[in-house]
């Protein structure tokens, strides 16, 4: 890791809307599931910060104006370490039920950004991450795994150079 990389650390959104009420039947897999998970993503190599609310998780904090959307927000070290966490165990098993719980959206459910070491993200910041990468595409702003960007492609701040340059 370069002391540039080390400055930054990989803040990601991922967002999913409900199918039941959390405490219906339907969901109980899943909530049964939250607090492994996260307690294996609080011990996970790399994971830095995950979004919380009084409870421990984040069940209450909703996003986009959908009281039927739920949020997932953490910072990691870098795409390698959060690719780790998803892709294996607890939360590899989480993810292949995920239509069991939540609808299927057509539009991007999750984005990252570089954020400066010990930035913690806000819903609104994620919110104009999603929507723009939406709107744009993965760009230096916004992307998704399959089009990453590396931190030195902000100005500092998680701006894109390019948009720092026109100011």
């Amino acid at each position: 890791m370069t002391s540039s990389t080390a400055s930054f650390e990989l803040a990601q959104v991922n967002i999913a809307r409900l199918k039941a009420p959390l405490d219906s039947p339907q969901l109980k897999g899943f909530v049964e599931a939250l607090e492994p998970v996260n307690a294996v993503a609080d011990t996970a190599d790399g994971f830095v910060w995950r979004l919380q609310d009084d409870s421990g998780d984040a069940t209450d904090i909703r996003v986009l104006g959908d009281a039927w959307m739920m949020v997932n927000m953490s910072t990691w070290r870098d795409t390698n370490a959060l690719t780790a966490f998803m892709y294996q165990g607890r939360h590899r098993e989480l993810m292949a039920r995920r239509r069991e719980w939540f609808e299927r959206l057509e539009e991007a459910a999750t984005a990252l950004w570089w954020v400066p070491a010990g930035h913690r993200p806000t819903v609104p910041e994620a919110e104009s991450r999603l929507l723009h990468l939406r709107e744009h595409g993965p760009t230096p702003y916004a992307f998704d795994l399959r089009t990453s960007f590396p931190p030195e492609a902000t100005d500092g701040s998680g701006r894109p150079e390019s948009e720092a340059l026109a100011q």
